[in-house]
């Protein structure tokens, strides 16, 4: 069986992920392309309930356990939804993945370096393969896409955090971009729906 498409979606805090998501994927349906939607943490039944914990406020974790959950969320996802679905045939398209985490937990938290965070993922994900074939970073200013998280909703776990550490974060998406500009795609995700629609497309077009 021929393997699918594994596509992600990364960024800060409002950037617009679920609205370029939604976007891609009526396109896909458009073509007639079968997937699976999908999201980090979570995606799969146990990987939900990591998530629960992962976002509530009430929870009291140091670093080092959040990263742990993270990896174990992850493992479950990629054996339970992820890796079935592009042995299938099917495109996933995920919502956060490997590249969060270095962001996240490597450069927000400071708990380490990208070497050291993808040797940790290696370790976990074992035989499968751990990187999509194309991740959209959403770039926008971080302050911008803080305002737009907070008119949303309640802010969770990590989006109550300060805003150096979203700067931080931001950090960690413009280096790996840089460090694998093939892979990870940036993309202005300033304008309107439909102009971000489009570049997202194109990306996708282009590479897959």
């Amino acid at each position: 069986m021929s393997l699918g498409k594994f596509v992600s979606f990364e960024g800060t805090e409002g950037v617009g992920k679920t609205t370029a998501i939604n976007g891609l994927c009526e396109r896909l349906q458009a073509q007639g392309i079968e997937y699976v939607r999908t999201r980090e943490p979570g995606g799969s039944p146990f990987a939900e309930q990591l998530r629960e914990l992962l976002l509530d406020t009430r929870t009291q974790i140091n670093d080092d356990t959040e990263l742990l959950l993270m990896f174990a969320a992850r493992s479950d996802h990629l054996a339970q939804v992820i890796m079935p679905a592009l042995s299938a045939g099917k495109w996933v398209i995920c919502d956060r993945f490997i590249d969060s985490t270095v962001a996240y937990q490597g450069y927000g938290r400071g708990f380490g370096n990208a070497d050291m965070l993808h040797k940790i993922e290696a370790l976990i994900a074992g035989f499968v393969p751990c990187l999509p074939d194309i991740t959209l970073w959403l770039d926008l200013p971080v302050a911008e896409g803080m305002q737009r998280a907070g008119k949303r909703s309640v802010a969770d776990r990590f989006e109550q955090q300060q805003l150096d550490f979203f700067d931080r974060v931001y950090q960690g998406f413009e280096a790996q971009q840089q460090a694998q500009p093939q892979r990870i795609q940036r993309i202005d995700a300033q304008g309107e729906v439909e102009q971000v629609a489009d570049r997202i497309w194109q990306a996708v077009s282009q590479q897959l």
